[in-house]
């Protein structure tokens, strides 16, 4: 099953899963605070719109892509005042508008590591010059492989998903090879994961 049928068919229990996750309020909220009240923010591979629902109630202008349909239609439910839409962010997102910030949590670890420059790149084609950029993935683990298939059972059925990990300075490298500062970095526990999260600017 590829990736996108994997999230059309989890989407619901996926959300329950993840709706007491707390690792990401600290660098979200650092991250929200190089912002101006209303500033509009694009919420890339948004899932069910949790994080979505947690920018809005910040007072900012929330537009979320997923490339999972089941996703956005809960996202739809979630944050009735949000935008969203299906989009895949290895293709060009078209967005007539331009944002104040790009936010991408827990998406970029789905992408092979041979693609990750290029998807940057597209994700931030909207980011407005001076605009903030936020990315959260897993870390990679010593000893453990770069690139892997995931198969799990956690909702009673079987599912797997590709997953790509990073360190730190790979990922800052990343940013900085696109034309990004990094204003922010730090490496976060969470259960069995310990989560990077970065800050850079769009100079």
């Amino acid at each position: 099953m590829d990736l996108k049928s994997t999230y059309n068919r989890i989407a619901g229990d996926w959300m329950k899963d993840h709706h007491g996750d707390t690792w990401w309020f600290e660098g979200t909220d650092k991250y929200l605070s190089f912002f101006k009240p209303n500033a509009f923010i694009l919420d890339i591979g948004c899932g069910a719109g949790e994080k979505s629902k947690y920018l809005a109630k910040k007072g900012f202008d929330v537009t979320g892509i997923d490339f999972s349909e089941e996703m956005i239609k809960l996202a739809k439910e979630q944050v009735p005042a949000g935008k969203f839409f299906v989009k895949d962010i290895k293709f060009p997102l078209n967005f007539e508008k331009s944002f104040d910030g790009v936010f991408a949590q827990a998406v970029l670890l789905h992408i092979p590591k041979n693609e990750i420059v290029n998807v940057l790149k597209n994700i931030i084609t909207p980011l407005k010059s001076k605009g903030y950029f936020y990315a959260a993935v897993k870390e990679l683990k010593q000893g453990d492989k770069d690139e892997k298939i995931v198969k799990e059972n956690d909702y009673g059925y079987d599912y797997e998903r590709f997953f790509s990990y990073f360190t730190l300075d790979e990922l800052k490298k990343h940013i900085q090879d696109i034309g990004l500062k990094i204003v922010y970095g730090n490496v976060v526990p969470f259960g069995k994961t310990n989560w990077i999260q970065i800050i850079a600017k769009k100079s």
